[in-house]
């Protein structure tokens, strides 16, 4: 199974999302932009041009530095999204673009081979080259808060995959020795700690595919793994039988994750961009249910998307607050007017059935979230 099929799979069905976590070894800070027209100040501009042939950037080769990404869909029904990639990471995309629709996304590129991806398309990747140095930024005011929030989330993310090893070692133990029930009542507090961080892991080419790709997204042909393979087993058919190799890789990949998180760093601007990606995972799939379709435990995995974006953005606010206190206390209201509407649908430690959650009470939750990511998808720019 190739990753370009697992990729395009796993975000066709995106409403939204920000550009994924990168890893600062690889030399891009993130900062996405909604607007189409949008560029970062000072920035070299990219046109990435969506077609079902492909995604040739133009220009193929700029200037290390602040580079603006602005990505239109010419017409292409398939093709509806545009990335910067290196290797198997993903520094920044814009996703969700239909016929005519365009967005942008801006980044600080140090030099390096490149690439610009568009899956599905008849090419979807094309070389992209930056050369030069990058120019030193000049010292912030808030340099040493921004500086202490990505150490600490660096520990957030290392301490929640901990977490995810332990929780996950608990459902997949169950899982193997054929105890529905107990794999049933662990499914959910594994996937906690996954939903918290999904970001970092997205940035991780097709590990994300192979723990969390839900049925919809399978390509025909390819193989169905992860969590969503294990949830189908239970709630539909209440077996366990036939998972064990399927246990088996999860725990693998989880490892390969934990491995991975242990090398990577973040700045500032990708803190903001994972907690707005946060809440696109809330729009895109929890308010739906098609997260969780079989086991209706969304409420569970819209908690942990919802904590996980908030940690991000309560490391930045030292910062924001000396640069802009009325932003930070505007969405510091925003996240406790979605947490209460949330809470709303609390049952004992847990949530109830989402299958149970009414049209009405779902519109509410999801006017709660867009309130909050309006004001927080500002955030990158304001501190990168």
């Amino acid at each position: 199974m190739s990753a370009s099929a697992l990729l395009a799979g796993r975000r066709r069905r995106a409403l939204a999302a920000a550009a994924a976590l990168a890893v600062v070894g690889l030399g891009a800070t993130a900062c996405s932009s909604s607007g189409g027209d949008a560029a970062a100040s000072g920035a070299t501009v990219v046109d990435i041009t969506l077609t079902d042939g492909g995604c040739s950037p133009e220009p193929a080769s700029v200037a290390a530095g602040p580079i603006t990404f602005k990505v239109k869909n010419d017409g292409s029904g398939s093709v509806t999204e545009g990335e910067l990639v290196k290797g198997d990471v993903i520094l920044g995309e814009k996703e969700n673009l239909t016929p005519g629709l365009s967005g942008s996304f801006s980044l600080t590129v140090d030099a390096g081979d490149y690439a610009i991806s568009c899956p599905n398309a008849e090419q979807d990747s094309w070389p992209f080259t930056v050369t030069g140095a990058t120019a030193k930024a000049a010292k912030r005011a808030d340099a040493a808060e921004l500086k202490a929030a990505t150490a600490q989330y660096r520990q957030y993310v290392l301490d929640e995959v901990a977490l995810l090893t332990a929780a996950t070692t608990k459902f997949t133990d169950a899982v193997r020795a054929g105890d529905v029930d107990e794999a049933k009542a662990q499914f959910a507090a594994a996937r906690e700690h996954y939903e918290s961080i999904e970001p970092v892991a997205e940035s991780f080419g097709d590990l994300d595919p192979r723990i969390d790709l839900r049925e919809a997204d399978v390509e025909k042909g390819d193989e169905w793994t992860g969590f969503h393979r294990i949830e189908k087993a239970l709630w539909v058919g209440d077996t366990t039988k036939g998972m064990t190799p399927i246990a088996n890789q999860l725990d693998e990949d989880i490892a390969e994750l934990k491995t991975k998180v242990a090398d990577t760093t973040y700045q500032p601007a990708q803190l903001a961009n994972g907690a707005t990606g946060l809440l696109d995972e809330i729009a895109s799939s929890k308010i739906t249910g098609e997260e969780d379709i079989f086991s209706h435990t969304d409420l569970s995995d819209f908690q942990a998307n919802l904590d996980g974006s908030r940690k991000a953005f309560v490391l930045l606010t030292p910062a924001l607050f000396k640069t802009n206190p009325q932003l930070a206390e505007t969405i510091t209201k925003r996240f406790a007017a979605a947490q209460k509407a949330l809470d709303a649908h609390k049952e004992g430690d847990g949530f109830v059935d989402y299958s149970t959650v009414t049209q009405a009470q779902r519109r509410v939750l999801s006017q709660k979230i867009d309130a909050l990511a309006e004001p927080l998808s500002t955030v990158a720019g304001k501190i990168a």
